[in-house]
């Protein structure tokens, strides 16, 4: 009885995430480190768990890596490069590599948003196959069409955007900071439109986000629900201009004139839109990426927790598809002839 009392604690416990300001540790250090610098098997999140697994037996117990344990997870050169003349990278050069790939993007994120983005980026491993082949296919996607410093468009679906397009727009904006890449917009939109939940905006604030009422109210859908807007900021203002790190969140229609009417990557979160949807008007891309409402979790013991998972298996998607995205952009600009590299 103990054990089954303890459950929607530590269910609780840990959708928090980590501790403020705590040291992550050297396997995470190089963790990054591949994340940043690896190659593209080592970033797909369907070899997390194999990386982790060869990273704990690369690192000394000073937190070094042994150049020649990573074989597959970096490529020759780049091995080469960072051991330099002592034939060893140790802690501080892992440190210092890490720290040169951080994006100005990723700085402005609220300290909070980051420190989360940062745990979620640990654990890719937890994203099912469904999701990573919908990843994999949205990063294909932003690839082939992202310019730097170019407005990309991403518009995420479900039935009433209230629950799971909102959290999957607000994460799909900070993963899109972290990565550098603040260019690229994710809005939120449904098919038949309610409110933005107050469960919702709940979840989101636990991990930081900042929200707001803006004080005015937008057209109400069915059930004639009060349907008030919000300011929603994941991050602070770009001192040079830069796009800004804040939307204007309530619930609407996908094809409403607040988001994106042509060339944008639709993501079909919910099965009743995906299904009742088969055409988004206006859409380059349409990709099906269900998951499961935490609606039905609404007035029990693990409904903050429900909304906690909810958020956190949308926001490790997300960064998962922008490290890929990333990669692979890198990796097309470092060619003869690639074209432009991404902003730090």
């Amino acid at each position: 009885m103990m054990q089954i009392a303890l459950i929607p604690a530590l269910a609780l416990a840990l959708s928090a995430g980590p501790a403020p300001g705590g040291d992550p540790g050297p396997l995470v250090r190089a963790l990054r480190l591949v994340q940043g610098h690896g190659t593209a098997a080592s970033v797909d999140p369907a070899n997390d768990q194999r990386v982790k697994g060869a990273l704990s037996r690369a690192l000394g117990k000073d937190g070094s890596l042994a150049p020649e344990k990573l074989e597959g997870l970096m490529d020759p050169e780049t091995i080469r490069r960072m051991a330099g003349a002592d034939g060893r990278i140790d802690a501080s050069e892992i440190g210092r590599a890490v720290e040169a790939g951080v994006p100005a993007s990723r700085g402005r994120l609220l300290p909070r948003v980051r420190e989360h983005a940062d745990w979620l980026a640990t654990s890719f491993d937890l994203i099912g196959e469904a999701h990573r082949e919908s990843g994999r296919t949205l990063a294909d996607w932003i690839a082939e069409h992202h310019r730097p410093g170019r407005p990309l468009d991403v518009v995420v679906v479900c039935t009433g955007n209230s629950r799971r397009s909102i959290l999957g727009a607000t994460m799909g904006n900070v993963a899109a900071a972290y990565y550098g890449m603040p260019e690229i917009r994710f809005h939120s939109g449904g098919t038949a439109p309610t409110a933005f939940n107050a469960r919702t905006v709940a979840a989101l604030e636990e991990v930081g986000v900042a929200i707001e009422p803006a004080g005015r109210e937008a057209t109400r859908g069915e059930p004639q629900t009060a349907n008030p807007v919000y300011r929603v900021r994941w991050g602070s203002p770009d001192p040079s201009g830069g796009p800004s790190f804040e939307a204007i969140e309530f619930s609407k229609r996908y094809d409403d004139p607040a988001n994106p009417r042509k060339g944008f990557a639709a993501l079909m979160v919910c099965g009743e839109a995906d299904a009742g949807c088969p055409v988004v008007r206006g859409s380059a891309l349409r990709v099906s990426m269900p998951y499961l409402d935490p609606k039905i979790y609404d007035g029990g013991a693990y409904e903050s927790a429900k909304y906690a998972e909810r958020r956190d298996d949308m926001g490790r998607l997300m960064l998962s598809a922008m490290m890929q995205a990333r990669r692979q952009i890198a990796a097309a600009g470092a060619r003869p002839g690639g074209g432009e590299a991404l902003p730090r």
